[in-house]
């Protein structure tokens, strides 16, 4: 982006700055906004790319003694002759105008979303392209947050590619069942994923206050029959769910469901939360599914005349999940 300033002036009784772009449009920016940003050593430290001015230091009804501009940036003198540079490029990019913020926030947060059902193409890719190349690393990631699930193959079938994948861009979180664990049968399970018993569709770690955004599996072996992977885009289930039964998607966006996991594995634990199974944001999108009936609690915390239509709302979430059109089945191979 290379912007040029037209014309800077000052509005409201010095509590505005008005900019007029060389391009056309124009920007308003708040007085006490610019000293909050200020980027000079002072209130801004550069290396860590983090505020220093303190809020308890900033005169939230300030306004600018002086304003002069060229072409690249504006200078602001405020009243205790503090002095500020903005460059053109940084302030075009912040405008306040609706078009420009959504703008940003689609730089920032990446909200493209593919809805998707059984006619799924499944994003795939090689785990080694990804370890060691940076074009396949984004490639992985923007497909991650626009699909929801990658498939990369050619990994070894030997433990540990999971952790390497995990340093790729970032760390493990460390869980009650450690950093990693193992998928398979066991005698006394403490969790039904470690049964031979179908899996129902499921987030995982809702008994967490804040849950897993993202997880890793690896197939080491697989069995010669069974052993099919499920997957749900729940975003397309959910926009179903409105269309067809609103009232039942009110419900379960506005009701707090109890959830619980209690065991030893890693360490002795014993965790609560309460979450909304679709979670919505303040424009009422749907950003995150919070549902596992495994470990769905007992313990329900509404009047007893709502529980039969939270219920009902919940079988027709899930019997959406189910039907043919909404689910893709795979089966991973040794290293995938």
């Amino acid at each position: 982006m290379t912007c040029a300033i037209e014309k800077a002036a000052v509005l409201d009784g010095a509590h505005l700055m008005q900019i007029f772009w060389n391009e056309g449009g124009e920007s308003l920016y708040p007085a006490v906004w610019l000293r909050d940003n200020c980027q000079c050593p002072d209130c801004y430290l550069h290396s860590a790319k983090a505020r220093k001015l303190l809020m308890e230091a900033l005169d939230v009804n300030i306004g600018i003694k002086g304003l002069t501009f060229d072409r690249k940036k504006v200078c602001i003198t405020w009243p205790n002759e503090h002095y500020s540079e903005f460059e053109a490029d940084w302030l075009k990019k912040r405008c306040f105008s609706q078009q420009a913020r959504e703008k940003l926030q689609r730089e920032l947060f990446l909200p493209e979303c593919q809805y998707w059902g059984a006619e799924l193409q499944l994003p795939t890719l090689d785990f080694e392209d990804v370890l060691k190349n940076d074009e396949h690393a984004y490639k992985w990631l923007s497909s991650l947050k626009k699909v929801g699930i990658v498939r990369l193959t050619g990994a070894s079938d030997k433990r540990g590619q999971i952790l390497k994948l995990g340093k790729r861009i970032g760390f493990l979180y460390l869980t009650f069942y450690g950093h990693t664990w193992q998928v398979q049968d066991k005698i006394d399970a403490n969790n039904v994923a470690y049964t031979t018993g179908k899996l129902s569709f499921h987030t995982d770690y809702p008994a967490l206050h804040h849950p897993p955004g993202v997880q890793f599996l690896h197939c080491i072996k697989q069995t010669v029959t069974g052993g099919d992977s499920e997957i749900v885009d729940g975003f397309n289930v959910c926009r179903k769910l409105k269309e067809k039964n609103p009232r039942a998607f009110q419900i379960l966006s506005s009701t707090f469901v109890d959830f619980t996991d209690i065991g030893v594995d890693y360490c002795d634990f014993s965790v609560q939360s309460k979450h909304k199974i679709i979670e919505l944001d303040d424009k009422g999108q749907v950003v995150r599914i919070n549902f596992n009936n495994a470990t769905r609690d007992t313990a329900f915390d509404v009047p007893v005349e709502r529980v039969q239509p939270f219920y009902a709302a919940l079988r027709e979430f899930v019997d959406l999940m189910n039907c043919k059109e909404s689910k893709f089945t795979f089966k991973m191979n040794p290293g995938q």
